[in-house]
């Protein structure tokens, strides 16, 4: 009997929940041969027929996962994993290229990763006819102002392959990036995203984006919207802890994770209401808190049995896989979020900002500490990467 994998079964939670992969596919066999490597000896065999269903190579529409999702950091990682392909390959790109400079090569070798990663996923979105399979690939997040430019980024990260969804920050300018590479028929996925004003102001862009796109005649048989937020990107900000604080309340780690949950809980409920042709995707997600001396996941035991999109990148995986059996999903999205929760988040303004559909204006999305935090992490990755492109161009050319 095939005993099912914890993330099998939060798949079954609902019939159109979607699991996708948060990492580059490139580093999918490796994360497997480490996990294997470390696990009991008993317990391996089953592990491995659990781990060979996420991502099948020989067959990926038989996969669980159903997509994956990319960004600066993790590409990054598949180039450090592999540096001796990716120094020959690099290599050749700089001695075929004499007149580029390193942000040219960086942007190539960049667009090589998210390519690579693509393919891996193409026989899924073919298969599926265009509903799975997709790969967001994320703009450079150190021009996260500048519209003009990441609508060009976007473009060209489209034209690699079909199944490419384009990663949008929603900044101020992002926001209008979604509504014009919608209304051309780019494929979005909203990043950077952590309250509900981002998503809210993210999916009536996209709406908007369709509006114009139907006036013109574009065809949108092959795009999709997912609009992501970024969940322990903004319950593990200083400013939460601070503030709670200064006015006295003490939070704990179950709150913590109830206040993450109900910020996603009410986007979902008033994406239903309004029939946003986005879906909600939920990442960065955490294990805890500890309960009655058991470890959960409310992260993500909480969203479940909604028709959403569930990323896990290896941080969540171990855990997940950790607690094994000892996590029972059930549909819990649409449950209420307990009223002295929702009592302390009403006394915190980090908590309103996230919570209430009006928290933020528009201008106030770029200083946000969650958005600052999270493109400074990016902008450092891709740093680190043009960075390293630099190192072989001085080897290569002396």
């Amino acid at each position: 009997m095939m005993l099912k994998s914890p993330v099998e079964r939060l798949a079954e939670t609902h019939p159109h929940l979607e699991i996708w992969w948060d990492s580059s596919p490139l580093i999918f066999e490796r994360w497997v041969e480490d996990m294997l490597a470390a696990a009991n000896p008993r317990l391996k065999p089953a592990l491995e027929e659990q781990l060979r269903r996420l991502y099948v190579p020989e067959d990926p529409a038989r996969s669980v996962f159903r997509g994956s999702t990319t960004n600066p950091p993790f590409s990054l990682k598949a180039i450090q994993s592999d540096p001796a392909f990716w120094d020959r390959w690099v290599d050749e790109l700089i001695l075929t290229r004499p007149e580029a400079d390193q942000k040219e090569l960086f942007w190539l070798t960049y667009k090589e990763v998210v390519r690579r990663g693509a393919e891996m996923y193409l026989p899924l979105f073919e298969a599926s006819d265009c509903r799975y399979g997709w790969l967001s690939a994320q703009l450079d997040p150190r021009l996260s102002t500048e519209k003009e430019v990441m609508i060009q980024q976007a473009e060209e990260l489209r034209a690699i392959h079909p199944n490419v969804m384009v990663k949008v920050p929603a900044t101020r300018e992002g926001i209008e990036v979604l509504k014009v590479l919608t209304a051309g028929g780019i494929p979005t996925n909203a990043t950077v995203c952590f309250t509900l004003p981002q998503m809210l102001a993210a999916a009536r862009a996209v709406r908007e984006g369709m509006e114009l796109a139907a006036k013109s005649g574009v065809d949108l048989s092959r795009w999709r919207s997912v609009i992501t937020m970024m969940v322990g990107r903004l319950t593990e900000r200083e400013a939460l802890l601070e503030q709670a604080r200064w006015r006295g309340i003490e939070l704990s780690q179950a709150d913590i994770h109830w206040f993450g949950v109900a910020v996603f809980r009410r986007a979902y409920r008033m994406f239903q209401d309004r029939g946003y042709p986005s879906k909600l995707l939920a990442c960065s997600l955490r294990p805890g808190p500890l309960v009655a001396g058991r470890q959960r996941f409310w992260d993500i035991e909480k969203i479940a049995g909604g028709d959403i999109v569930i990323t896990l990148a290896p941080y969540a995986l171990e855990p997940l896989f950790a607690m094994g059996d000892g996590l029972l999903f059930r549909p819990e999205i649409d449950e209420q979020v307990p009223e002295e929760v929702l009592d302390k988040m009403s006394r915190i303004p980090y908590c309103i900002q996230a919570y209430d559909p009006n928290g933020l204006s528009l201008d106030q999305f770029n200083s946000h500490p969650s958005t600052q935090y999270m493109l400074s992490e990016f902008s450092k990755a891709a740093a680190g990467l043009e960075k390293y492109v630099e190192e072989r161009m001085t080897l290569a050319r002396g």
